[in-house]
């Protein structure tokens, strides 16, 4: 699959604000560092569509983008940043939950963690939730350039091992900065989108 066309939409923060139409939807999550907006960029070969900060834990909304004019990429607010109050962080909770729990048209969680570290206590949480919700989770490990290839094997297991992942679901490794196997990414995480229940 080729995503030739990628155009940002709407920020929500609630559900009125959603897209209507009942395009399929692939939703990015995972820790306030982990590289979603490179990673989303990286794969729709657009270097500002998703706004990459240097301040973790700067969506705070929903963020919609239309792939190829057929189905939409929605990025979610990171979690688990140190430097936000409670507050803040219960409000970005709220956001995320209602839209996990409420959205239609959402076919597929992607889960991102970080390759060079051990999934945190909230990784694991929102692995454990995708699944108790019946979504089709994919798992992918960014920030690849920054481990040997040596290291893959210790990463993925560390990484199977704390999530809990079943031997038959893969897990994928990606590198935002030189893009190997973005091809093989971008079909196991969109083409089969429309044949999703």
């Amino acid at each position: 699959m080729k995503i030739n066309t990628s155009e940002f939409i709407i920020s929500a923060v609630k559900k009125s604000q959603y897209p209507e139409g009942g395009a399929a939807e692939v939703a990015f999550v995972g820790r306030s560092n982990v590289g979603k907006s490179s990673i989303i960029n990286a794969l729709t070969n657009r270097r500002k569509l998703a706004r990459v900060s240097q301040t973790p834990g700067k969506t705070r909304l929903i963020n919609f983008f239309l792939l190829n004019n057929e189905f939409f990429l929605v990025d979610l607010p990171g979690y688990g940043y140190a430097k936000v109050s409670k507050k803040e962080k219960e409000s970005w909770g709220k956001v995320i939950e209602t839209y996990l729990t409420e959205r239609e048209p959402l076919k597929r969680v992607v889960l991102l963690v970080d390759c060079r570290h051990k999934p945190t206590a909230d990784d694991v949480l929102m692995y454990n939730w995708i699944n108790h919700f019946g979504y089709d989770c994919k798992v992918v490990a960014t920030k690849r350039d920054k481990i040997s290839n040596n290291e893959v094997a210790k990463s993925e297991k560390l990484i199977r091992a704390t999530l809990g992942m079943p031997k038959e679901e893969k897990l994928l490794f990606f590198s935002s900065l030189n893009k190997n196997g973005k091809d093989q990414i971008i079909d196991e995480l969109f083409g089969d989108i429309n044949e999703l229940e």
